[in-house]
């Protein structure tokens, strides 16, 4: 039983050490972070990895990512890689291409395409009509070797204003078993702040749907900081969400950068909540789920005792990838659709962003790969120490120092000073041979992290200048 799996005690957090500590920071789905990849990584990079994994003496079961862009309305605080589209043809015209990338990525994993893991994403997976989804699962099935149902997780994200309960039966027997339900806010007047108008009756709906034909876990997703929010509103919604009962519970601190996403422009200003209220949004949702029996898995993730990210979090197993918190942490992950990042082998790889760049690579008989990264054994020290952090809140320094042949001390002398400071700001406590992070400082522990980011430079507190970070906090 690993010390990190204890209840959350504080949930009022010191404004003087969060105003301090809020920056932007990267939110550590992958190390090295996703601005850090390189153009001149292109899909031979990609192929050589794929065949490094051939070659290995161990190989563990893929896990499957399968981006779907499209949206139907937007949604105006969304940052996603999302195509706003009426257009259903589009969706016919990507599907067929999706399919080609799937059957250049299953020739070039023949022999070892056992797949364990499932997530499909967008934009909309639901977008898809029926037909097309039964095409698309009925094609990766043919083409990949799955687990049975009762061994895999197998999860797609819906949007419940696309969906009614034959649908969501349909997608059962097409072969998901956890359900992703975005929610954001239940309030009305929220709602029409963000556009995205959604009776509450929709999303219980889902959910009796999702129990009644076998789903064997329903997660929600919600979001903090938004337009029109109080702390009144959030507690009716949080007392509508634990009444539902959902397996996991995600709830995500909204990131306001209008300058950078066209769409927030949209968002009024005067209805964003104040710095203050967005800490007690905080607080009261860490506060109010922890009461209700979930655990605060980290960042923005909560789940009953019994889920399975509960359990890999007590049991030291727990992952963190591009969807955020995950189990299956040994699996490599192959990620298939416009935009989509895979993980294979010590590389990073990322498709192409745009439909058009995206198609004329597959036109030319290429995967899709605009960019990536081959880590050194630098980036393999540090990724092992932040997965370790963001998903233990305690590090074995010893057993870090045995994986990778270094001693803790020499090998992050530079660090020290920083770490002395997150010490003396009551974020991490320091015993011999661990550093384990406090409940403070799980609130902040992107900022931890990046004390152990070189590409960060020699201070945290240095500028970022490549990529749009959201605020650490």
């Amino acid at each position: 039983m690993n010390s990190h799996s204890h209840t959350l005690a504080p949930t009022v957090l010191n404004a003087d050490l969060v105003a301090r500590m809020s920056r932007q920071g990267p939110r550590y789905t992958s190390y090295p972070t996703a601005d850090r990849f390189v153009p001149d990584f292109g899909s031979q990079g990609y192929q050589a990895a794929v065949e490094r994994r051939r070659a290995a003496p161990a190989r563990p079961a893929l896990s499957l990512y399968v981006h779907i862009p499209f949206c139907r309305s937007l949604c105006y605080y969304c940052a996603c890689n999302k195509i706003i589209t009426n257009d259903r043809d589009k969706a016919a015209e990507y599907l067929a291409y999706l399919m080609r990338e799937i059957d250049m990525q299953a020739a070039l994993y023949g022999g070892m395409n056992r797949v364990e893991q499932l997530h499909f994403g967008g934009g909309t997976p639901t977008y898809l009509s029926g037909a097309q989804m039964d095409t698309l699962t009925r094609h990766l099935r043919e083409r990949f070797d799955f687990a049975p149902d009762g061994e895999g997780e197998y999860g797609i994200e819906i949007d419940p204003r696309t969906v009614d309960a034959a649908r969501i039966a349909e997608l059962r027997t097409q072969g998901f078993n956890r359900i992703s339900l975005g929610v954001q806010d239940f309030d009305p007047d929220v709602q029409r702040a963000v556009n995205r108008i959604q009776p509450e009756a929709l999303t219980l709906d889902a959910i009796t749907a999702a129990r009644a034909h076998g789903f064997r876990s329903v997660s929600i997703d919600l979001i903090y900081g938004l337009p029109k929010q109080s702390v009144g509103s959030m507690q009716r919604t949080l007392d509508k969400v634990v009444a539902a009962s959902p397996d996991r519970i995600s709830v995500y601190n909204y990131a306001h950068m209008p300058d950078l996403f066209k769409s927030q422009r949209l968002i009024r200003e005067e209805d964003m909540p104040s710095a203050q209220t967005r800490l007690d949004l905080l607080g009261l949702c860490i506060g109010h789920l922890t009461t209700h029996g979930y655990v605060y898995i980290g960042m923005d993730h909560f789940a009953k005792p019994d889920d399975e990210l509960a359990l890999a979090q007590r049991a030291g197993k727990l992952h963190r990838n591009f969807q955020g918190y995950s189990t299956h942490a040994e699996a490599d992950m192959l990620s298939c659709g416009v935009s989509a990042i895979s993980a294979v082998a010590n590389v990073y790889s990322q498709n192409e962003k745009s439909l058009g760049r995206y198609y004329a690579a597959l036109d030319r008989g290429e995967l899709p790969v605009a960019r990536g990264i081959e880590l050194r054994p630098d980036d393999l020290v540090r990724r092992d120490l932040i997965q370790r952090l963001m998903c233990d809140f305690d590090l074995d320094i010893h057993a870090l120092e045995d994986r990778h042949g270094i001693l803790f001390d020499v090998y992050f002398a530079r660090e020290q000073t920083q770490i002395e400071t997150l010490e003396k700001d009551g974020l991490v406590t320091r015993a011999p041979g661990r550093l384990q992070v406090t409940d403070e400082g799980r609130f902040l522990i992107r900022n931890v992290c990046m004390v152990f980011d070189r590409y960060l430079g020699t201070g945290s507190a240095q500028p970022l200048q490549r990529m749009p970070y959201s605020r650490t906090i």
